[in-house]
């Protein structure tokens, strides 16, 4: 499984085309195959104490973390990051007026401190911790936002909105935005491919868990902390994770990338204090890796540390539900487009999908909207009766149509293990006795077949749609695209409220 996804990953870095001087792609998939040897070796190996080789770990990321510098940042990662920031609008923006973020505005508010920052979307101003949580679950609520293809990580959840806090509260340029979003993804990301695949399969719910560590860092940067201090920051982040993928289907795991900002926004205020923490808090035999996971390669994490981006492996979704659907739907749209099915015609549809697609997304008979994000029944059998897959596909609604209903039953599952991540095989029979078949190779929004910039921006002008202005839509997409030019970063919470 995980060496699935760094094809992905490796398949993404060719496609994205970047340059010769910007990263070395022969290098990148040479380190790649020692990765792969040594996670291998990791996996068999027991709790690992601050006294061997593992003392540094931490150390050695708060000084990357403090050192970088945004000049030494390749062109192309940086537009990867605006992509990131782009498509983390637009999905906090779209879910700012669900149901979970009313009634966590309803049941915070009474108790936030000054109206410091902005909830996207809505007219509330909160205090920065409060304002980072709120938009850490809007940002996640309709699952719609970006995917490390490697963990399932989802990287801007909880950096993004620590960032857009602070830099409300004090100012904060468009370019130290971004180089910070870079900085707290590099961050996050690296702490989950040291732990992935055992730490997820344990039941931790691995963005909650890695994010606060992201948010730490993005805030102690702009915070400009000591080295020490971020230490302490990423300390007290690592004894702060939250997030169970019980929760998966529910409100609360939305909250888990909120509730991630909140806590990394708070250990970095802390630790620019002086408020201390271990010195070894993610390597230390009790460690966050030896506590959270029973394997952890902690190679993943200072191998190539400044040389290597992980943001560049980044994906966005065309379909707001778990990443692992998307072959299933990607297939089933084109199977009812190419052929002008209608689900009335269809006798059965059966699916070959990957291990991890009934793992995550098997509920049969889902009851709420929520819980239909993590159903590849419901998904298919939506896509064959509406003909389209947006956030009403997965509304209490949908649900409920006697007619996805009624599709849903005829819709089997068989887990194939030569079935890649992004691949599904579909076959269709109909009540007519034909049998249509399809294999998607690579679904939309995968390494291979990344979703361009327009059609982020078509994404984001139907989430903003209902809540912005389209004017000030546009205005906000353009303020993304130019980021780093902006004196201001707190300019887009402005353009983004209601």
């Amino acid at each position: 499984m995980p060496g699935g996804f760094r094809v992905a990953r490796r398949e993404m870095l060719h496609n994205r085309g970047m340059k010769r001087g910007e990263i070395n792609r022969r290098g990148f998939l040479r380190a790649s195959a020692i990765s792969g040897a040594a996670a291998s070796i990791s996996s068999a190996e027991g709790p690992q104490s601050a006294s061997e080789s593992t003392r540094d770990v931490t150390r050695r990321l708060a000084a990357w973390a403090v050192t970088s510098r945004k000049e030494h940042v390749p062109a192309a990662i940086r537009r990867e990051a605006l992509r990131t920031v782009l498509n983390w609008t637009g999905c906090a923006v779209g879910g700012s007026r669900h149901e979970t973020v009313e009634i966590a505005v309803r049941a915070l508010k009474p108790f936030s401190g000054p109206e410091q920052a902005s909830v996207l979307g809505r007219k509330d101003r909160l205090d920065v911790l409060n304002a980072s949580l709120m938009n850490g679950i809007s940002s996640h609520i309709f699952d719609f936002d970006d995917t490390d293809l490697r963990t399932i990580v989802h990287p801007a959840g909880p950096v993004a909105p620590a960032l857009l806090a602070l830099a409300e509260y004090r100012p904060l340029s468009g370019a130290d935005f971004l180089h910070a979003l870079i900085v707290g993804v590099e961050v996050e990301c690296r702490i989950a491919n040291a732990v992935y695949p055992q730490h997820y399969d344990v039941g931790w719910h691995i963005t909650g868990t890695v994010g606060p560590f992201g948010a730490a860092a993005a805030a102690g940067k702009v915070l400009g902390l000591s080295e020490q201090q971020m230490v302490w920051a990423l300390g007290l982040a690592a004894t702060q994770p939250v997030g169970l993928r019980e929760m998966f289907g529910t409100m609360t795991k939305s909250f888990h990338p909120g509730r991630a900002s909140q806590n990394g926004l708070m250990a970095a205020f802390l630790a620019g204090q002086n408020f201390t923490s271990s010195d070894q808090p993610i390597e230390a035999a009790r460690g966050w890796a030896n506590v959270l996971s029973s394997a952890r390669n902690y190679r993943e994490i200072t191998d190539k540390l400044g040389d290597q981006y992980q943001i560049a492996f980044n994906s966005y979704k065309p379909f707001p539900c778990g990443v692992v659907i998307h072959p299933a739907i990607d297939g089933s749209l084109q199977l009812r487009a190419d052929n002008r099915l209608t689900a009335d015609q269809i006798a059965r549809i059966d699916l070959r999908v990957h291990p991890l697609v009934l793992e995550l997304t098997g509920k049969k008979a889902p009851r709420t909207g929520l819980e239909s994000k993590f159903s590849v029944y419901h998904a298919v059998a939506a896509a064959m009766v509406y003909g389209r897959v947006g956030e009403p596909t997965f509304s209490d609604r949908a649900v409920r149509d006697p007619a996805v209903m009624a599709l849903r039953e005829r819709v089997s599952t068989t887990v194939d293990e030569a079935i890649g991540e992004d691949q599904v095989r579909i076959a269709i029979m109909l009540k007519d006795g034909r049998r249509l078949d399809k294999f998607i190779e690579h679904a939309i929004g995968s390494a291979r077949n990344p979703m361009t910039d327009s059609q982020l921006e078509a994404k984001f002008k139907g989430l903003a749609e209902g809540v912005l202005p389209a004017g000030r839509a546009s205005r906000l997409i353009d303020f993304c695209w130019n980021l780093e030019q902006a004196a201001d970063a707190a300019h887009l919470a402005r353009l983004a409220a209601a």
